[in-house]
């Protein structure tokens, strides 16, 4: 009869036994630790390659104290904004050598404590990507998230870099445009009412409202999805507004969808703006004219910060702000006369 095989896997204890040392010093040659001696390390090291012998990762990142992940909550997951942002820091990190996990709240602000507990605890440490979460909620929760990065957020009694759009001053550009083209009946559909984006929104409204006492602005309840878009279309029929300031891309190209369907003609008979500049929204028909994030470049930038966190480098405590840059496509166009 032929040899059994076996399928048990070589452990610390295999190589301990074939280095006659002990398991803690395979432990420490393992994990890089060079007060070891030069002759022992290479004694356990050659008795490793010999058996084959393949470190537990999760056993290893427990003795370092360290993962080499990070974590990351997003809203909404479908949403290409966020896609983008994660593919911005999930490339920057790949190159020190860290994953991502990802967690989505799906819109449900009551699971974003709870996810981002739970993803700090297996991660080195975690980005907030524009949280839902009161202010109040997430100034109890970051001393025990930290290191921590806000995307689109920020609080006063954390020193959590934050990386901030100007949604407010791209809201504004965007209604000044359609003023520009004659517009005077105006009208905005509102994103979720917990999201701090629409906030900063709204902000920007104001000011704009505070300059232009003449031109009519309403304000419509929508949301963030494409779904909400399209069922807007009636009320946006129905508030007698010549143009709208969808929340973002996806909102504008559902009421695009909608208004077409109703045969209402765009830009003809109403004109239409979004934000974000997602990749779609230049081949929507017609067009879609909108306010242009850097949204990799703001993945991009929370894992540089979230870099020097975790070196205990130096880190900006004061928000770095991106600017939005007005795209004019074919969704806008001159009032109907």
């Amino acid at each position: 009869m032929g040899r059994r095989s076996t399928t048990r896997r070589i452990g610390i204890a295999d190589v301990a036994l074939l280095a006659g040392v002990s398991h803690a010093t395979v432990s420490r040659v393992m994990n890089g630790n060079f007060t070891v001696d030069a002759t022992i390390a290479e004694r356990v090291r050659a008795a490793a390659v010999e058996l084959n012998y393949q470190p537990n990762p999760v056993g290893r990142s427990l003795a370092l104290g360290k993962t080499d992940t990070i974590g990351i909550v997003v809203p909404d997951l479908s949403n290409p904004t966020f896609q983008a942002i994660l593919r911005g820091l999930s490339m920057a990190a790949a190159q020190d050598g860290y994953r991502v996990l990802i967690a989505d709240s799906s819109e449900v602000s009551s699971e974003e404590a709870i996810l981002a507990g739970e993803a700090r605890r297996r991660c080195d440490g975690l980005v907030l990507c524009a949280p839902r979460m009161s202010d109040a909620e997430l100034e109890e929760l970051a001393p025990s998230l930290h290191p921590m990065v806000l995307i689109n957020r920020s609080t006063e009694s954390t020193q959590a870099p934050s990386l901030m759009v100007d949604y407010g001053q791209g809201i504004q550009e965007l209604a000044e445009h359609l003023v520009s083209l004659g517009h005077t009946r105006l009208a905005f559909l509102a994103g979720p009412a917990r999201s701090a984006s629409n906030g900063m929104r709204l902000n920007g409204l104001e000011k704009f409202s505070a300059a232009h006492p003449d031109i009519e602005l309403q304000m419509l309840e929508g949301g963030s999805s494409f779904e909400a878009g399209h069922e807007a279309a009636d009320k946006v029929i129905a508030s007698g507004a010549t143009a709208v300031l969808a929340f973002n891309d996806l909102v504008a190209m559902g009421l695009l969808s909608g208004l077409h369907e109703k045969g209402v003609r765009v830009p003809e008979d109403i004109s239409v703006t979004g934000f974000d500049d997602i990749p779609f929204a230049r081949y929507t028909t017609p067009p879609l004219t909108t306010a242009a994030v850097p949204i990799t470049e703001l993945g991009q930038q929370a894992w540089h910060s979230m870099r020097a966190l975790i070196q205990q480098a130096e880190t900006p405590a004061t928000p770095s702000t991106f600017q939005p840059q007005l795209e004019v496509r074919g969704s806008t166009g001159p009032v109907k006369g």
